[in-house]
């Protein structure tokens, strides 16, 4: 693909098929994203990636401690929750979303089911735990270089045909991950990111969320001279 094709053509990937991953591919795939910047070249960022027994321990139970209405523990600070312009865009893509896997609006159990396939990383053959190095925990350029290398991963698996969404409900019982993924205590879980070979079948996988036009994101200055 071309880089404009990779850009404007990937979208979140909610459905998957079952079929596995390649671990050279993935290796591939994480090579290429830690080309990304990163603040003074410090490339705070690690991986654990799953698949198998240990993916499906941690799909279970994260899910069985959500529903048991266990506390959530994500790591890295959720903040204050979405109000203004930005929720009204959260909603627009529920919205989207809902309306493709035709969940009605009082249609209870089918929302539940959606909202459980997240804390299953989607049922994704693969998952991907972004960490980054305890030494760094408040640094601002941290998060900020974990996005970036983020995004080249995603970007790198869509050029290979693969699909990706990243997500934190995977991650919201923190000491299931770390138990089942063997993550490092000198390590902060970041994200996640589901990945696997898209199912073209899923209608969710059609939905392209809409995006803020350039004149509403970008103030230019000296332009005009």
């Amino acid at each position: 693909m071309q880089f404009d094709d990779v850009i404007l053509g990937r979208r979140s990937i909610r459905g998957y098929k079952p079929d596995p991953v390649a671990r050279t591919l993935i290796e591939e795939i994480v090579g290429l994203a830690m080309r990304a910047p990163s603040s003074m070249n410090t490339q705070p960022w690690n991986f654990y990636i799953i698949t198998g027994e240990p993916l499906e321990k941690i799909r279970s139970g994260n899910t069985e401690r959500m529903l048991a209405g266990v506390p959530q523990s994500r790591e890295f600070r959720t903040g204050e929750a979405f109000a203004g312009q930005h929720r009204d865009r959260q909603i627009g893509v529920a919205k989207q979303l809902f309306s493709a896997m035709e969940i009605a609006r009082d249609d209870k159990d089918a929302r539940q089911d959606w909202v459980m396939r997240g804390f299953r990383q989607f049922d994704a053959p693969v998952c991907v735990i972004i960490t980054y190095d305890r030494v760094l925990d408040g640094s601002d350029d941290t998060p900020f270089d974990c996005g970036a290398v983020a995004t080249a991963l995603v970007n790198a698996a869509w050029s290979r045909g693969l699909g990706t969404v990243i997500n934190s409900q995977g991650i919201m019982q923190s000491p299931v991950v770390r138990e089942h993924a063997g993550i490092a205590d000198d390590q902060v879980i970041m994200k996640s990111i589901a990945l696997g070979w898209p199912d073209e079948s899923f209608p969710a996988n059609a939905v392209v969320s809409t995006r803020k036009s350039v004149d509403e994101a970008a103030v230019f200055v000296g332009f005009e001279s």
